[in-house]
Order: C-alpha cells, then structure tokens, then sequence
C-alpha cells in the first residue's frame, strides 16, 4: 500500500504539473521523458516516437472488435482464437461506463478482468476505448441512470432549444461523473495489470463532436460563444504561430489575427469557428477527464477522429473533433493527452496520415480499413510517417461487412479475406529490423490510391524507389499498392510489397548517376530466419532494371532482398 500510494501521489502532482505547463508535457521532439516505473510510454528514438513496452520498443500491429462484442467475457471466447489466427498482437476493445458503474458509486470490474485475462491467455496486448460520455457524438454508452436524469446530466441542444442524445461537454457534473468512473477504471487497470502491462495505451471517450449543427445551442453554450476565447488558448497559439495548422492560422489572421475578442472575433464568422469552439469545449473536458485517469495510472490516452468526407461543413462531420485544422485547439486544451489519432475509412490514406504526424504527434491509426486495403495502407504508416500502430475496425466479424460500415469499406476485401492477417505475419517477424529503421532514414514506403496514381516515390538511404502500378487496377482495394523499404546496408534493402507493382532505383545523392541492381533474391520465413530461395534474374528482374512485385507475395509469405549499386 505504501508503494501504491507513493506511485499515486507522484504521478498525480506529475498532472498537476502538465495542467499549469503544457510546454513540459514533451520534449523538444514532442515524446515524453522516459518513465521510471517500467509501464508502458512513448518515447522518442531517433527520427521516430515509439512505444516502449517493458523496456523494448513495440510495434501495435492490431484489430478493434465491434462496439458491443467485449460486453460479454462468454461472448469473446470464441472471438479471442480468431484474433489470434489473424496474427494481430494487440486488440482495441471497448470498456463501456453503463458496464463497470451500472449504479452510481457501485462499480462491478468483472467483465475488464475477464477480458484482461483472456488476451493473455492468448497472447494478446490490449488498447482499452474508454467510451464514457461520447461514442462518436452520441452518449449511447453511459449508465442508465445518467441518461435519464436530463436534468442533472444536460444535453446538447439544437439552435429550436431540442434535447440531443449527447451529454453536454459544458456540464461540471457530467464532466466529474465521467471522470470518477475513468479514474476508478485506470485505478483498477494499475491494480491488475500494473506488472504485467497488457494494457497498452488508453483511448478518452470515442469520435466526440456535434451533429446535426456545428455547435451546441444550449444556453451556457451560447454564453460560451459570446463570451472572449479563453487566454490559455490565445497565449498558446501565440507562442506556436508560425507552425499552427494552415487552415487555424489562416481563419485567424484572416479574421485580423487578434489575441483578444469573441470566438467569432478572433476566427471570424464562419462554420469553422465553431467548430473550434466546440473543439475547445471537447478538448478542455477530456483533460479533465484523462488527468484523473492518469493520476491513477498513467499509461499513454490518446483521443479519436472521425474525418470529414469530402465537401462536408462543420455539423455535417463530428465538430469539435480532434481534426487537423483543430489539432492545436485539443494540444493546448488537453496536455494530458500524448496524442491524437484518425479513423481513416476512406481514400486519400496518404494524405491523412500526414496530416495527423507531427513533431508532437506521432501517429496511431485505431480504425481503418482491413483486406487488401489495410495491407497497403499499414505498410505505409509505418514506413513512411513511422506509425506507433495500425489497428483495422471489425475484425470479430467473420467475413461480414461491418453493417456500420456499409458504402465505406468494400465487402469483397474486407479483414477476412486474409490480406491483412498475412501482412501482420510478415510483418511481425521484421519487426527488430522495422522498428530499428524507423529511428533512421533507412525506412520508407510508397502507396499507390485509386485508379488514376500510377507511380511513387520513396527515399531510404541514399537512393529513391520508384514504384510503378503494373497492369489494371484489381477491384479489390480499388487497386492499392504498397511497398516498405528496408536497409539492410549500404547498397541493400528488404523489400516487402502489397498488390502488382514494378520498382526501379534511382540515385537520391551526388555521385555516378545511374543505378543498376546487382542481384534480387527472394527470401521466406523458416525456421525462425528469412532464408533466400531463388536468385531472380533475366525475365523475372527484367534484364536486371527492376525488382517486380506480385499480389501473392503476401499471402504466400514472400519478401525480397535487393542490392543495387551505381554507375556513370
């Protein structure tokens, strides 16, 4: 008990700290010092942000079940070997506030120590979903007696003064209810898992934001707006002005660039300012919540984004959300949060993943696509934007499309179709050599989108890939193309691919110019190494000009070893 409270008193003045200076919460490359007590954190290697994991970085190679499925411990067995078939090592699952505080101040842990217990027996890490207040916007998942005392637990309301069926983030006394849960759950976790650390990171509640309409229209809410933005905001963008995200600081300046007036004062009179606000209001809410969690263990908490599909406005989309135009609103107004992560469902995968890594953000991707899609688009996370993970959504679904997503993801290429699973095995047994090379410049990866990208780019070492769509696209996966590089030496690289392509070097620094490849050697996993089969030549590296990557050198376990070197 003595340990206990000793670990509680200093990790609760560690958040008192972050609250009064969110410029300590990180280090000059955005990853938190190294924590003393062996639990999992986020640090900062090289080029990379990693996740440390009993001392060794860890790479989340991961699927999240439906949102109801860890409801049931009985429900799960079954589930559990399927995810073990599938070669994910870490699973997101749900823990819901209706579940472990069914009455108030009676909390029942029966079902997260079953689920705690089964993804060790079968070698599993978890990603535990707070979902509390909000599952995308909605309150859906909060006991039954907060949802219908509305008039102790407010709701958002529409601009006709209608009741919505989402908390409001305005309320103190929602806000704390959440909070005490959230704390009693990661009191719990420290209690059962603070030496074996299955429990990895913490999602904070679950695409929050507003919809129908852009804001809340209740009345504190639009007390709120009319009152000035808050100065912790304003002193906060101030001091990081010149690298605020493009769309932020040009609302802002656009506006006149102030430090003191309204919400629509300083960003002007548009849908994106409330947006913001609402972003503030979220953000502000969380870190209430996250800092109580972490007072009691403080893994590594994260919050997700629903992204906009294109054309939509504010209200349309989850406002408020951590999005990238809001990014800096949540970094200045939830410190306690070591990031903020995308559910990328739709195309523009590349353009996505970019936008969420930063300095002070590395990337997580807790939803996505799985099948061919996911295959492509993992290798391109953690190659090219150095991902901590990439989890698919719906992967207890055996076969079947997610009925929520429906007209998003395609049904013939969906988690089941193997794709994914194949790529987690491959990548699982690179992961020392992908980890390592994330801390470099000796990792990379192209992504081919849609019908119409035809080619790629690459830099790793001291030499460009250039990778090539060979024939039609395939219907699956609107023919996604993925390819991680891998040095091994100077003039020697892994290649592990996803889809038909043709690769072809090209020189990236001074030196003779032409860039020939010396010998292609395909490779396959036995025995506990990557043991070389064929020496590819003549047809099959087209005369020695390109390494030619095949749709089945996934599922069929196949990586190749390139060696080039150059020539005037």
């Amino acid at each position: 008990m003595k340990r206990l409270a000793h670990f509680r008193m200093k990790t609760w003045l560690s958040c008192c700290l972050l609250a009064v200076a969110p410029a300590l919460m990180c280090d000059a490359q955005g990853a938190k010092p190294a924590s003393a007590d062996g639990i999992p954190r986020l640090e900062r290697r090289g080029e990379a942000t990693q996740l440390i994991v009993d001392g060794k970085p860890f790479l989340i190679l991961g699927g999240e079940l439906h949102n109801s499925s860890s409801s049931s411990v009985a429900y799960m067995k079954s589930v559990w070997p399927r995810l073990t078939a599938m070669h994910m090592n870490t699973v997101l699952l749900p823990v819901a506030w209706e579940t472990i505080e069914p009455e108030e101040g009676k909390f029942d842990f029966t079902v997260v120590d079953g689920l705690v217990e089964d993804a060790r027996a079968n070698n599993l890490k978890l990603v535990v979903l707070w979902f509390g207040a909000w599952k995308n916007t909605y309150s859906s998942y909060t006991p039954g007696w907060v949802k219908t005392n509305l008039t102790r637990f407010p709701r958002v309301q529409t601009s006709d003064g209608r009741d919505t069926e989402r908390l409001s983030p305005f309320s103190a006394v929602v806000r704390d209810a959440d909070a005490r849960a959230f704390a009693r759950l990661m009191h719990h976790l420290h209690d059962v898992d603070g030496e074996r650390h299955t429990v990895l990171t913490v999602q904070v509640e679950n695409e929050v934001g507003v919809i129908p309409q852009s804001r809340d229209h209740s009345e504190v809410a639009n007390a709120a707006f009319a009152a000035e933005v808050p100065q912790a905001l304003m002193s906060f963008l101030e001091k990081r002005r010149a690298s605020l995200n493009p769309e932020l600081r040009a609302a802002w300046e656009a506006a006149g660039g102030k430090m003191k007036g309204t919400w629509q004062e300083v960003f002007g009179k548009t849908p994106l300012t409330d947006d913001l606000f609402m972003a503030w209001q979220y953000a502000t809410y969380i870190e209430r919540v996250a800092a109580a969690g972490k007072a009691e263990y403080p893994l590594p908490m994260y919050a997700n984004a629903a992204l906009i599909r294109p054309n939509y406005e504010p209200g349309q989309y989850n406002s408020g959300g951590p999005l990238p135009h809001s990014m800096d609103v949540w970094r200045a107004g939830a410190p306690s949060l070591d990031f903020v992560s995308p559910d990328i469902y739709f195309n523009e995968f590349a353009y996505w993943a970019s936008e969420y890594t930063r300095p002070d953000n590395p990337l997580f991707i807790p939803e996505a696509q799985g099948g061919v899609t996911g295959a492509a688009n993992v290798l391109f996370a953690v190659g090219r934007e150095k991902a901590v993970g990439f989890s698919a959504f719906g992967v207890d679904d055996q076969g079947n499309t997610p009925l929520d997503l429906v007209g998003i993801t395609n049904p013939a290429e969906h988690i089941d179709s193997g794709a994914l699973g194949a790529m987690y095995l491959t990548l699982s047994r690179l992961e020392p050599l992908v980890l390592k090379g994330q801390e470099t410049v000796g990792l990379s990866a192209a992504l081919l989108e849609g019908d119409a990208q035809r080619a790629a780019r690459a830099s790793v070492g001291e030499y460009i890939a250039n990778v090539a769509r060979v024939g039609a696209p395939a219907a699956a996966g609107g023919g996604r193309v993925g390819a991680l590089f891998i040095q091994t030496g100077a003039n020697e690289f892994l290649v592990v691919g996803s889809g038909d392509a043709m690769v072809t070097f090209s020189a990236d620094t001074p030196g003779p110019p032409v860039v020939g490849i010396e010998s292609v050697d395909e490779e396959f996993f036995e025995n506990g190494a990557w043991v070389a089969r064929r020496r590819l030549n003549g047809d099959e590296n087209s005369q020695g000009q390109a390494l030619r990557l095949h749709a089945s050198d996934v599922g069929e376990g196949r990586i190749y070893r390139v060696r080039v070197y150059r020539y005037k």
